[in-house]
């Protein structure tokens, strides 16, 4: 799971960006020989979360992760002594420029070009590193699955997500996609995401407000591992966008410079997770420079 951080925090973080939006127009998104990315129109959403979300989220969290139902109040008092879900944007509508959001995940066959191209360093991360990280959340033992062997992803995981690369291989990723054709890509910004999966009404999760177990990849799944891209109908969003709940969580570009280091607001849920933390309005932060089994990504073209 991930760490608390403050109401204060959390709407500072989202006013803070890597990069200026820039509108784009349907015809110059989506194409009739390229399906791969989806126009989100200009208009007003409603961001964030207000009391009523946050109690639902903190009590299917707690039903979600205990067998026995007289257990159940205790989890969820614990959950909220932590504060998982304290630190969203207020429930607001805003106003968002139209832009262009990737259908899908990057996947790791599409990375491998990108590393076969540039001789980039492969998604993986050392015993030692992964301990220094410091969140580990699972032991190295569930590490070493996802890492790759002399520049290759490992066998039949192609369409799934890539995982185990920083903020900083993102970009990378994005700059070296930008000179393949006649777009500039980059990351998402938080809020952006945020609309791409809940669409215009509020919902809490892509397919609604009420959870729905069968409806994506997550610690009640049974999987326990990463899926392969639009694997799951329901966690499509209202606009199309695949996996906008569950599978890894993704990061965006929006930053906050901390004392010693700088976070990305991350979006989504991870396959290890309690429903709450798979609403469209959950986020947390993590540093640019980690990599994790639970960290993913997809781009925005302009």
């Amino acid at each position: 799971m991930t760490l608390v951080i403050t109401g204060t925090i959390a709407n500072f973080i989202f006013e803070q960006s890597s990069v200026s939006p820039k509108s784009i127009s349907r015809s110059r998104c989506e194409t009739d020989n390229d399906s791969s990315f989806i126009f989100i129109p200009a208009g007003e959403f409603i961001f964030g979360s207000d009391k009523t979300e946050r109690d639902y989220a903190y009590r299917i969290s707690a039903e979600a992760a205990v067998k026995n139902s007289t257990t159940v109040a205790k989890e969820e008092r614990e959950l909220r002594q932590v504060g998982w879900f304290n630190g969203e944007s207020p429930r607001k509508v805003i106003f968002l420029p139209a832009f262009c959001i990737s259908r899908n995940l990057v996947t790791n066959a599409e990375y491998q070009s990108f590393v076969q191209a540039t001789n980039h360093r492969p998604p993986d991360i050392s015993e030692s590193d992964y301990q220094e990280q410091g969140f580990l959340v699972h032991p190295y033992t569930t590490v070493k699955p996802y890492r790759w062997n002399n520049g290759k992803y490992p066998s039949g995981q192609a369409q799934h997500p890539v995982v185990l690369i920083s903020y900083e291989d993102a970009i990378a990723f994005a700059q070296w996609k930008s000179k393949q054709d006649n777009y500039t890509y980059r990351l998402p910004t938080a809020k952006e995401w945020e609309k791409a999966a809940r669409g215009k009404d509020g919902r809490y999760f892509p397919w609604g407000n009420k959870w729905n177990p069968n409806a994506t990849n997550w610690a009640g799944s049974g999987l326990n591992y990463t899926n392969a891209i639009a694997t799951f109908m329901k966690s499509r969003s209202p606009y199309g966008v695949e996996d906008m709940a569950g599978n890894v969580f993704e990061y965006t570009s929006t930053l906050r410079s901390q004392v010693v280091r700088t976070v990305s607001a991350m979006k989504g849920c991870s396959w290890d997770d309690l429903p709450g933390f798979c609403r469209a309005a959950y986020f947390h932060t993590r540093p640019i420079q980690s990599r994790h089994i639970l960290f993913g990504f997809r781009l925005v073209r302009e």
